[in-house]
C-alpha cells in the first residue's frame, strides 16, 4: 500500500496524463452529448431540443449510406487483415537467413505515412494508372501464360506418373520435380514464341474507371462499391503488418513441446496450424479483432485524401459524416455531427461488447 507522500508524488506524476484525457476525452464526450441534444450550428446559442438531432440523422440518406459503408468495410477489412496477418506471422516465424531483413520488409508500409499510400493508390487505379495497364499486359500476354502453364502441369503429371510406375512416392507437388517441369515449360514456351506459334495479341487498353459510381449489389441491393474496394485493399496492405506483430509475439510464446506432440502423431501443417496454433493464440486474435474493428469504424483518412476523386456515397463512412457535417460552409449542423458521433461510439461499444461475450480471450 502506499504511504500519503508517495500518493502524492505518484499522482504528479499521473497529472500530465489525467489531465490530457480529462479534456480530450471525457469534457470533449460530455460536451458532444450536450450539442447532441441542441439547436447548435456554431453560430448560435445552444438551445435543448431533445432527441430530434438523433432522429434527424438516422433518417438522413446520407448518414444511411455512411453507416453501411462503415459495417461493411469494418467486417471486411478486419477479416482480411487478421487472416493475413495470422499467416504472415506463422511464415515469418521460421528461423532462416535473412528473416530478419524480410521482417524488417513487411513492416515498411506500417511506418509509412498514410496519405503518401493513399495518394499512390489513388495513383495506381487511375484509368490510366499501373493496374489497367497490367490488366492489359496480362490479356496481351495471354497466350504466353497459358502455355507456360498447361505445359507445366503435363509435365508435372507425366512424372509423377512415371516415378509411381517404377515404386518411387511420388507426390503431385514434389518441388524437384516442379522445378524440372517448370524448365521444361519454359523451354516450350521460348521454343513456340521463336516459330512463331505464340505471339502477343493485340489487346486494346483496358479502360475501367475504379473511383466512380460502380457497386457490387446482392440482390439489387448495394453492398460495395468499388472505391470502397480499392480502400479496404490498401487498408489490409497497410495494416497487416503491424498486426503481424502481436502474432509473431504470440507464436514464440508457444510451448514447442506442442508442436512435437503434433509432428509424433503425423499432424500436418494445416493440421498444426488449425489445431495448435490457432487456439494458443485466441487471446492476441481477441486483441487484433478489437483493434480492428475499432480502427476501421474510426476510418477517415484515406476517403479525406481521396475526396472528391469518387462520388461521396461510395466512400462516406461515419467518421467522415461527422467530419463534413461539423465543418459545411455557412451554419453547420453541428448538433447532427455530434448525434452522428455519439451514435459511432456506440457501435463500437456494442460491438467490443458482443465480441467478448461471443469470443473468448483465453487460450484453451
Amino acid at each position: 500500500m502506499l504511504k500519503k507522500g508517495q500518493t502524492s508524488a505518484a499522482y504528479l506524476f499521473l497529472a500530465p496524463f489525467l489531465i490530457t484525457i480529462g479534456i480530450f476525452f471525457f469534457y470533449a464526450f460530455a460536451r458532444a452529448i450536450y450539442y447532441s441534444l441542441t439547436d447548435f450550428n456554431l453560430f448560435n446559442t445552444p438551445k435543448l431540443i431533445g432527441i430530434k438531432p438523433y432522429t434527424d440523422v438516422l433518417a438522413d440518406p446520407l448518414f444511411q449510406r455512411a453507416l453501411a459503408n462503415s459495417l461493411v468495410f469494418a467486417v471486411i477489412t478486419t477479416t482480411l487483415q487478421t487472416v493475413g496477418a495470422l499467416l504472415m506471422a506463422v511464415a515469418l516465424n521460421n528461423k532462416i537467413r535473412g528473416m530478419a531483413f524480410f521482417r524488417s520488409a513487411w513492416y515498411m508500409p506500417s511506418i509509412t505515412s498514410s496519405v503518401v499510400i493513399t495518394l499512390i493508390f489513388l495513383w495506381l487505379f487511375q484509368r490510366r494508372g499501373v493496374a489497367n495497364y497490367a490488366i492489359t499486359q496480362w490479356q496481351a500476354y495471354l497466350p504466353y501464360t497459358l502455355t507456360l502453364i498447361g505445359v507445366l502441369i503435363a509435365a508435372q503429371v507425366v512424372q509423377v506418373l512415371w516415378e509411381r510406375s517404377r515404386g518411387l512416392p511420388a507426390g503431385w507437388f514434389d518441388p524437384a520435380l516442379a522445378v524440372i517441369s517448370l524448365l521444361i515449360a519454359l523451354a516450350v514456351t521460348a521454343i513456340l514464341s521463336w516459330t512463331g506459334v505464340l505471339s502477343v495479341r493485340d489487346v486494346a487498353p483496358y479502360d475501367f474507371q475504379y473511383f466512380s459510381d460502380r457497386w457490387i449489389s446482392l440482390g439489387g441491393v448495394q453492398i460495395l462499391s468499388i472505391p470502397m474496394l480499392v480502400i479496404i485493399i490498401q487498408n489490409t496492405f497497410t495494416t497487416i503488418p503491424t498486426l503481424m506483430l502481436f502474432f509473431l509475439a504470440g507464436l514464440q510464446n508457444i510451448p514447442g513441446t506442442l508442436y512435437e506432440a503434433a509432428d509424433i502423431d503425423g499432424a500436418t501443417p494445416a493440421q498444426k496450424l488449425m489445431n495448435v496454433t490457432v487456439p494458443m493464440l485466441r487471446p492476441v486474435t481477441f486483441y487484433v479483432i478489437t483493434v480492428g474493428l475499432i480502427g476501421t469504424m474510426k476510418m477517415f483518412d484515406q476517403v479525406a485524401v481521396i475526396g472528391s476523386a469518387a462520388p461521396q456515397s461510395t466512400l462516406i463512412t461515419l467518421a467522415y459524416y461527422v467530419y463534413t457535417n461539423t465543418f459545411k460552409a455557412g451554419a453547420a449542423p453541428v448538433n447532427m455531427a455530434a448525434a452522428a458521433a455519439i451514435v459511432l461510439a456506440a457501435i463500437i461499444l456494442v460491438m467490443v461488447f458482443l465480441q467478448r461475450r461471443f469470443i473468448s480471450s483465453d487460450a484453451v
